[in-house]
């Protein structure tokens, strides 16, 4: 029989060389107080969740952790950033070239937290270094979150699915014909038509009360009134995220290179001539450097879609950037684009909870209601968004979470978070049966802008977005809030709410909630404009940074260099729709086509 002693060190030993230095050993190597048995079964544990994560049969052939990569390697188009774009985007190009995606996180299959709409809420309330989610807070004092995983966003976000509006892409300048076929391309795989039950129901019929019409059914238009979208889960609650569209792949053609996180793009730099890309720098989980170049040929790139925060900071970490800014970093100017990091915006929410004296159905966004003014105005509810004594992240009201938390996020100790939620168990169920009416505002036509905080590309970098510091977009929120406390109020609603909770009171009791770093003013009621103010939150739609006509051109080449673009919402100047998902999935399709064409044409005239 084997001694504790020689399983001890034998699973040490095994951990030690499976994680090579990562931060799951460091997590072990910090509990070594423990008695032995406790070590070993932390050991084993650790050692098992690494081999659940790292070595769960994957769902494509072409899926490999960026351990198993090459030092050096060569491709045709090498795309960073393996989200909401660069999925659909890797796997049309794959079709007639050799693509390399590199991804910073792991894949979403078989993980609960991301594929379960039951589950919603989790992943943004997970804080650890292997979550899908990233926590980051804006200096406007407003909690956030990037995604660091295989499908980007669409992987954490509520699964609304709605397409951009006919003057959005006018004003794009896209091809309305290969929009709508690259649409249909991304719908078949990951859009599904909702079930609309009760309280969605009376939202609807709230909407129309309002006066927010015509009512156009169900429809994945832009159209003003009010409708029912798409979602991106199934008829299973399963979801379906951007890294589905890689069943489009041509497996011979494209490798995903998972924990691969891109520390910079090399450039060759001659006098007098554009700088051009030619390659990259990553590390895998590890810490160990590869590189990967363009194969020779003049239509081969590197192509850039991490993402509004990641984009603009990669550009600068290879010296494209404010010159004075990457100089007090200590980084080589290869250009000085003073634009990059410039226009960020988040589409300001803020939200009204409603208690219910009757049941409520698990929902997320299914209504939404258009204005004229331009604010949009979505519902959800159920334990995902308002959470339940059985379910211990809590939804919307996690203590972890941010977005109407019960801990202020500056005291949030691992003691504090444990007290909180104990507290949320003792509270009786019907606390917490209700849902949320938010409003959104359009555009937004406030901008802030990005800085790196450090040369590391895995830190979150400085972001302010002026929430509100345009007067419109202000007036906006005011406008949406009155349609909200209409809904409220009306014949539609009246089964799904108590009559002695006057809308001054579910304004401030929706205030009095930590919902973001704020100061907070008293009896806001009286105000709708400092409601607005002090309860903003996002709604995850941050954009910019790499815009249109200032960092990239309309064919999202950078301005300056060659062999370089980026494709994906940090170069939006607004956002599209009223949910940008499924635009942003169908610019990673619809460049892909563009791209092959030119390709296909440039090795005809040649």
């Amino acid at each position: 029989m084997v001694s504790l002693e020689t399983a001890l060190l034998t699973a040490e030993a095994a951990l030690r060389l499976t994680l090579s230095g990562g931060a799951g050993l460091q997590a072990a190597m910090s509990c070594w107080c423990l008695p032995e048995t406790d070590r070993l079964m932390l050991l084993v544990l650790h050692f098992l969740h690494y081999l659940a994560v790292c070595f769960s049969p994957p769902k494509y052939s072409f899926l490999h952790q960026a351990t198993s990569a090459p030092p050096i390697s060569y491709y045709d188009y090498i795309i960073i950033g393996g989200g909401t774009a660069g999925c659909p985007l890797a796997a049309t190009l794959s079709q007639n070239a050799t693509v390399l995606l590199l991804e910073r996180g792991g894949s979403p299959y078989g993980i609960p937290n991301i594929t379960d709409l039951s589950a919603f809420g989790r992943a943004l309330s997970d804080l650890s270094h292997t979550s899908p989610s990233q926590r980051f807070i804006s200096e406007d004092g407003v909690i956030n979150a990037r995604a660091r995983v295989l499908g980007g966003g669409s992987c954490l976000n509520a699964g609304f699915y709605t397409r951009a509006g006919a003057r959005y892409v006018d004003s794009a300048g896209w091809d309305g014909a290969l929009t709508n076929e690259s649409y249909r391309w991304v719908e078949k795989v990951v859009a599904f038509e909702p079930p609309i039950k009760q309280w969605q129901c009376a939202v609807r019929d709230g909407l129309l009360e309002a006066g927010v019409n015509p009512y156009n059914g169900f429809t994945y238009d832009h159209l003003f009134g009010t409708k029912v979208g798409g979602t991106i889960f199934d008829g299973d609650g399963q979801r379906h995220t951007a890294a589905d569209l890689l069943e489009y792949a041509n497996p011979e053609g494209i490798a995903v290179m998972l924990h691969a996180s891109v520390h910079k793009i090399l450039f060759r730099v001659k006098e007098k001539i554009k700088p051009i890309a030619i390659g990259v720098v990553f590390r895998d989980a590890a810490g160990n450097k590869h590189r990967a170049y363009l194969n020779h040929g003049p239509k081969n790139e590197i192509i850039v879609s991490a993402g509004a925060l990641g984009s603009p900071q990669l550009l600068m970490l290879s010296g494209l950037g404010p010159k004075d800014h990457l100089k007090a970093h200590n980084i080589t100017v290869v250009l000085d684009q003073p634009l990059v990091g410039q226009g960020m915006s988040d589409n300001p929410m803020n939200a009204i909870f409603v208690p219910s004296p009757s049941p409520v159905e698990v929902s997320l966004i299914q209504v939404v209601g258009i204005t004229h003014f331009g604010s949009y105005i979505e519902a959800a509810t159920g334990e995902n968004f308002a959470g339940s004594p059985q379910q211990r992240d809590f939804g919307m009201f996690s203590p972890k979470i941010g977005q109407l938390s019960t801990v202020p996020p500056k005291q949030r100790t691992p003691e504090a978070l444990s007290r909180a939620i104990d507290s949320l168990q003792a509270l009786d169920p019907s606390v917490f049966r209700g849902g949320f009416i938010l409003e959104k505002v359009m555009g937004p036509i406030s901008t802030g802008h990005l800085e790196l905080k450090t040369k590391n590309p895995n830190d979150n970098p400085v972001i302010t977005f002026n929430y509100f510091k345009d007067p419109q977009d202000l007036q906006r929120c005011v406008d949406g809030l009155k349609v909200i406390e209409n809904i409220i109020e009306s014949k539609a609603f009246t089964k799904f709410r108590y009559d002695y909770l006057s809308i001054p009171i579910l304004l401030n009791m929706t205030a009095n909630a930590p919902i973001n770093l704020l100061p907070r003013h008293a009896n806001v009621s009286t105000s709708l404009e400092q409601f607005c103010k002090d309860t903003v939150m996002t709604i995850w739609h941050y954009h910019g940074g790499c815009q249109v006509g200032k960092v990239v051109d309309s064919d999202y080449r950078v301005l300056g260099v060659d062999a370089l673009r980026v494709i994906d919402g940090s170069t939006f100047n607004n956002s599209p729709g009223t949910n940008p998902q499924a635009t942003v999935m169908m610019l990673g399709r619809y460049m892909g086509v563009k791209i092959l064409k030119e390709r296909l044409e440039s090795f005809k005239t040649n």
